[in-house]
Formats: structure tokens, sequence, C-alpha cells
């Protein structure tokens, strides 16, 4: 499905799977399909707010979101309602399959945040990944997870961020 600015928007469901289990599901419009790289743009689907101490998520928060169907990790972009820029919060993913209007997205536990202004780059969740069993139980995907989540610190570090998602 190829999405461009003469086309009317499409409504996608945005399913997160992890081990084997629907973690969350909710609705947002495709921006962008070419094939390779989707972007879905939804408002912040968690129950209430949700504060890390780096970032908070709440209400009213918008998420570009960036999926691929060869890349192992999505990049979301959040901002507040009024449209300022929080930064981007990055799930180490099996590449995205697009169903109908369903994208379903495998969550692998390993995650990355970058804050707005670069400054803050931060791994997170490699304590739920190592317990996750997946290293054990598929050594060829945790392998691929862990270099997507190095990949992914290495191009969050760099300057030209953002081109990855243009």
């Amino acid at each position: 499905m190829s999405v461009n600015s003469a086309e009317p928007p499409a409504e996608v469901d945005v399913v997160l799977v992890k081990a084997g289990r629907t973690k969350i599901r909710y609705g947002g419009v495709l921006l962008h399909d070419d094939g390779t790289r989707l972007a879905v743009r939804a408002p912040w689907a968690g129950a209430g707010a949700r504060d890390f101490g780096f970032v908070r998520f709440e209400a009213g928060d918008v998420f570009t979101e960036y999926y691929w169907r060869d890349r192992w990790y999505s990049v979301k972009e959040v901002r507040t309602a009024a449209g300022a820029l929080k930064g981007w919060y990055c799930d180490i993913t099996r590449p995205a399959v697009l169903t109908g209007a369903e994208l379903v997205v495998e969550d692998l536990d390993l995650d990355l945040w970058r804050s707005a202004d670069g400054t803050d780059v931060r791994r997170l969740d490699e304590d739920e990944f190592a317990r996750s069993g997946l290293p054990e139980r598929d050594p060829e995907s945790a392998a691929a997870a862990v270099a997507a989540l190095d990949e992914l610190e290495r191009l969050a570090r760099g300057a030209d961020f953002t081109a990855l998602l243009a």
C-alpha cells in the first residue's frame, strides 16, 4: 500500500505483541508506506500517564511512529499536545508486518531513549531482555536484537539521527 498526499489517510490498528500475547492495540493514521518503511500517527495509548523519570508520557501526547519491514526496531517521535518535541522512544522489535489494516510488531524487550536535544541517549530494559529467555530459546533472533540496539544507539548519538526518519 502506498500512501501519498493525494490519498486520504488510512486508519490502521497497531498491535504490539510481547511473548506471544498482545500487549497493547491502538488505532492510528497511516501517514506513509513506501513498501519498506511505514509511518503512523497516534495519540498516547497508555492507561494514564507513565513517568520513566527521564520522560513522562501522558494524555494528549502525540506519537509519530516509524516501522520498517527490514529492520529490527521502531522509532517513535513523542510530542506534547502543543507540539513540543519530548524525544524519541525506540523499541527493538522483529520487522513489522502490515496485513490489511493491522500493523503487527513483536517487542523484544530492548528499548532506547533519545532526548529532544540529543544529549540523553540511554539503553533500556536490558535486564528484561536477559530474563525473557530469547537468548537461550532463539540465539539468532537475540543476536539480531542486540545488533539492532547497537546500531540504533550509534545512530541516536549521531547528529543526523532524524535523517533516519526522513
